[in-house]
């Protein structure tokens, strides 16, 4: 298996970008204008000297419009590796003074907590003085409960059991709702008037409990800069996970090394306050410790979340994946999303993975529920 290299010419247009982006406007005629990433990374540089707040213009600055400050926090993360990034927030803070949200505590208090927020704080919270960092502890934990209470129910129902077709239930539960049983047996109250079927005994199924054998589950997470939001619902759903009796739930944060939070798995605000968004990415070392913690390849899944643009050796990587599938593990490895909700993943390596037996997508929280209870049921 070879690794993956730029297509003919792809470094070339990377480091001519590289240099118009350094050298400014005056040249572009001789290097050519911005697109794609570099012109996104033009932008935040220009809402920073711009003094925050603004819109950053129109032109080469795509798909900007009007940045808040956590919005800002947030682009300079996905946009820039952790030690650039580091130094543009630093710069705005001490040079600039964009002081809101990471160092003034009355504008933390008037900030209304949601994910937006609650991602800026993930990327700035090393540069925050104690009062402000336990401000922004209370916001993590509003924002957490709130997400909880969202997600609890649409990630534990799939494994509450499977519907028993030939088991009838008196309790009319909407998710034992039997749809096809319920037409037939009202057939015969069809108004001939009105061509309507009328409804006057909905049947409901009832739920055998699955999974005697509890299974293991290894979630990885990539906690470099542009993983923000899905490190947020890996913890969520990490932390539902671990109360589901049938499973027993790891939850691992990796960039260059890798970090086991499965001791503090039932408190996502804690996993939160010790991610350290942005840095590499070795995806190759995630996945050789999760084969080293599974206990029964045949009854055990890893879920890999991440952009899958690999910093370590691509070849250890799909080795590693080929093994733990040809031993019997489930694999999954869910591509990360964009701010806009969009797939943004190395689909190169993605179909790489698969290739070896792993099975590749693009989950919310609730439908990956799904998917465990579904491979476990």
């Amino acid at each position: 298996m070879t690794a993956f290299t730029s297509a003919p010419g792809e470094e070339e247009t990377r480091r001519r970008q590289r240099w118009r982006l350094a050298l400014g406007a005056e040249a572009t005629p001789h290097l050519g204008a911005l697109s794609g990433e570099a012109a996104q990374q033009e932008a935040v540089l220009a809402f920073l000297e711009g003094g925050g707040g603004q819109d950053p213009g129109p032109g080469s600055r795509e798909g900007t419009g009007l940045m808040t400050v956590p919005d800002w926090i947030n682009r300079v993360h996905t946009l820039f590796p952790r030690s650039v990034a580091d130094r543009i927030v630093d710069d705005a803070v001490n040079r600039y003074g964009m002081t809101d949200v990471v160092t003034d505590p009355d504008a933390l208090a008037r900030a209304t907590p949601n994910v937006s927020l609650l991602k800026a704080i993930l990327s700035t919270k090393h540069l925050m003085n104690p009062e402000v960092l336990a401000m922004a502890r209370s916001i993590i934990d509003t924002v957490v409960r709130d997400l909880m209470r969202t997600l609890a129910r649409p990630v534990t129902n799939p494994f509450t059991g499977r519907r028993d077709p030939l088991r009838r239930s008196r309790r009319p539960v909407a998710a034992n709702f039997d749809a096809r049983g319920t037409v037939r047996a009202n057939l015969k109250h069809v108004d001939p008037r009105t061509r309507r079927l009328v409804i006057r005994e909905p049947l409901f199924n009832t739920r055998v409990r699955l999974l005697q054998q509890r299974w293991q589950v290894v979630v990885l997470v990539d906690q470099s800069g542009s993983m923000a939001e899905s490190v947020i619902h890996a913890a969520i759903t990490a932390a539902i996970f671990s109360s589901i009796s049938s499973m027993r739930t790891h939850l691992v944060a990796f960039d260059t090394e890798v970090v086991d939070l499965t001791g503090e798995i039932g408190d996502p605000v804690e996993v939160l306050m010790r991610v350290q968004l942005g840095g590499g990415t070795r995806i190759d070392k995630a996945m050789q410790y999760a084969e080293q913690v599974l206990d029964n390849p045949r009854r055990s899944i890893v879920v890999l979340n991440s952009d899958f643009f690999e910093g370590g050796t691509e070849q250890t990587l799909v080795a590693t994946t080929a093994r733990m599938v040809e031993a019997g593990v489930t694999v999954l490895c869910l591509g990360a999303l964009d701010a806009f909700g969009r797939a943004n993943y190395n689909q190169v390596l993605g179909r790489i993975l698969a290739g070896v037996g792993a099975q590749v997508a693009v989950m919310t929280p609730d439908q990956l529920a799904e998917w465990v209870a579904e491979v476990i049921g």
